[in-house]
C-alpha cells in the first residue's frame, strides 16, 4: 500500500494539487475519517476496509508528470 501522507515532499504536494476534485475530495474524506478513528481510539469496521489488490496509488501519474516536468526544467 502507498501512503503519500508520510513522504509529502514538494513533488507530493504539486501532485496532490493537481487532483481531479472528486479524488482529492476522497483523499480528504479518507484522511479525516482516520483522524476521527484515531481520536475515538476505534478501528475501521472490517467490510470498509480496502482490499490490497484494490487500493491504488491514485497520485501517481500526476507524480509522475510533476517528476518529469521539474527534471526538465532542472535540465535546461
Amino acid at each position: 500500500m502507498q501512503d503519500d501522507t508520510t513522504y509529502e515532499n514538494d513533488d507530493v504536494k504539486e501532485a496532490i494539487r493537481r487532483l481531479p476534485e472528486n479524488l482529492y475530495n476522497y483523499r480528504m474524506f479518507r484522511i479525516k475519517r482516520a483522524l476521527d478513528l484515531t481520536m475515538r481510539h476505534q478501528v475501521l469496521l472490517k467490510e470498509q476496509w480496502t482490499k490490497y489488490e484494490e487500493d491504488k496509488f491514485y497520485p501517481e501519474p500526476y507524480l509522475k508528470e510533476v517528476i518529469r516536468e521539474r527534471e526538465e526544467w532542472e535540465n535546461k
